[in-house]
């Protein structure tokens, strides 16, 4: 499962991230935009965050996926169409001569802090 590895390395993005006056900070969610070819799946790796965050500053954080729709362009015709299988080819000429112009994405594309308490 390789989400257990994906999992950890949002992890480690994540802390990074944290500004380092900022001890003791709770990270309240996690925005990921992952492509729809991208091979995670969302569930397992929503489990393997939970699971892998156990006693860091992500512990219990909100994991958001947004999928990002396959995007292929067609270098003959210029075509330009969601892809929503593994094996395609255009839709208008047949060619399987394409760019994936998106959907193999994996980012994270916010991290929420926390407001720090008062006291």
């Amino acid at each position: 499962m390789h989400e257990m590895g994906i999992a950890l390395q949002v992890i480690e993005v994540a802390t990074a991230s944290i500004p380092p006056e900022l001890k003791d900070v709770k990270v309240e969610r996690i925005r990921l935009r992952i492509g729809k070819f991208s091979g995670v799946v969302a569930d397992s790796l929503s489990f393997c965050f939970a699971v892998a965050s156990r006693e860091t500053p992500l512990e219990g954080a909100e994991v958001v996926i947004e999928e990002i729709p396959s995007i292929a362009r067609c270098r003959n015709c210029g075509n330009q169409w969601e892809v929503d299988k593994t094996a395609f080819s255009c839709p208008e000429c047949s060619s399987t001569a394409l760019d994936m112009i998106s959907g193999r994405e994996l980012e994270v594309s916010s991290i929420e802090i926390a407001e720090p308490d008062p006291a």
